[in-house]
């Protein structure tokens, strides 16, 4: 009999990733989401998955309906990848982000306590539970210090998670995930606005690209082999919590300067800095130390810096000339 999981925000990029990992391993796979439209689900139609996920309507606000779609689908495993994920909007959106991001986990843990209390739980947590940053290695020892709400809801499911680990005996893990990207990156997330921008330049499609804080220096990886430690995770005897990253930090304006520089083109000719963009608060440089999950989880990151900027610039260079040759893509809303 084939093994069952659920996944919320299956709509997201890492929630498609997910899926087509699961399916690739033969689970039969569930994915619950507020919004399950063709056009909502582009991701999991790019890679060619819409029709082997069976898709829940839901919402994390909404406790019953978390509680019939964890007993429609009685998953061995569970992933909880729903959230409000701009850390800069949830400054705009502090009450809805809470709601959803943290309290939404709170139910979801009700839902399996009382529908499927042997499931095995994955909580998709967050760097931004340190804060800033002071360019030291973050590990799964140091202390939070949450600077917007979105971290703050963070924390809230974070410590909800290891409570009813704690209190209910429940196998749950907290994977602490620093910035992983990919082609499936929404364009309100500063790694694709680069990369889509940049390639739409380089075909005089678009005139310039304005950032925020280019001093920013972020640990980032590739989505899909985060995906990868989150299912093994869950493999394990017992549960834990590990941080996931690539151990190494790179700031905004290297990250657009390798972009540009896979074009052929001169950034400092199409970027500029608008103070508007700049967050209340933001990460000064934060690199996570992932010698935990590699100790115990046998997994370490493969795709580096440099190659990650080139799937992304390469992958966004062909839609623009797919889209200027008039098709009709199924992906990314503008």
């Amino acid at each position: 009999m084939a093994k069952r999981a659920l996944i919320t925000g299956v709509s997201g990029q890492d929630g498609a990733y997910l899926s087509r990992l699961l399916t690739e391993k033969g689970y039969e796979v569930f994915g619950l989401d507020i919004n399950i439209s063709e056009q909502a689900c582009w991701r999991l139609r790019y890679l060619d998955i819409y029709d082997k996920v069976n898709l829940i309507e839901a919402d994390m606000e909404d406790g019953q309906a978390l509680l019939a779609a964890v007993r429609r689908s009685a998953p061995g495993e569970i992933y909880n990848l729903a959230a409000h994920s701009a850390p800069g909007t949830s400054f705009q959106r502090p009450v809805e982000c809470g709601d959803v991001t943290g309290l939404g986990l709170a139910r979801l843990l009700e839902a399996a306590r009382q529908s499927s209390p042997q499931a095995r739980i994955f909580q998709a947590s967050t760097r931004d539970l340190f804060g800033p940053g002071d360019g030291g290695a973050y590990n799964e020892e140091r202390p939070f210090s949450p600077s917007n709400p979105y971290a703050a809801a963070k924390l809230y499911a974070h410590w909800m998670a290891r409570i009813y680990r704690d209190s209910y005996d429940m196998y749950i893990c907290n994977g602490i995930m620093f910035n992983h990207e990919s082609p499936l990156r929404g364009l309100e997330f500063v790694t694709r606005k680069i990369t889509d921008t940049a390639a739409g330049i380089s075909l005089g499609q678009e005139g310039r690209l304005k950032l925020g804080n280019m001093e920013a220096k972020i640990d980032w990886g590739y989505a899909p082999e985060y995906m990868q430690a989150a299912w093994l995770m869950l493999q394990q005897d017992d549960p834990d919590d590990y941080v996931i990253a690539t151990g190494e930090t790179h700031s905004v304006e290297e990250f657009v300067r390798r972009a540009f520089e896979i074009l052929g083109l001169d950034w400092a000719s199409y970027v500029e800095v608008d103070k508007g963009l700049m967050r209340p608060s933001d990460i000064v440089e934060q690199k996570g130390d992932y010698s935990k999950a590699e100790a115990r989880l046998g997994w370490r990151p493969r795709v580096k810096f440099g190659r990650l900027v080139e799937i992304m610039v390469e992958e966004d260079l062909a839609r623009w000339k797919r889209r200027a040759n008039g098709e009709q893509l199924p992906w990314d809303v503008r």
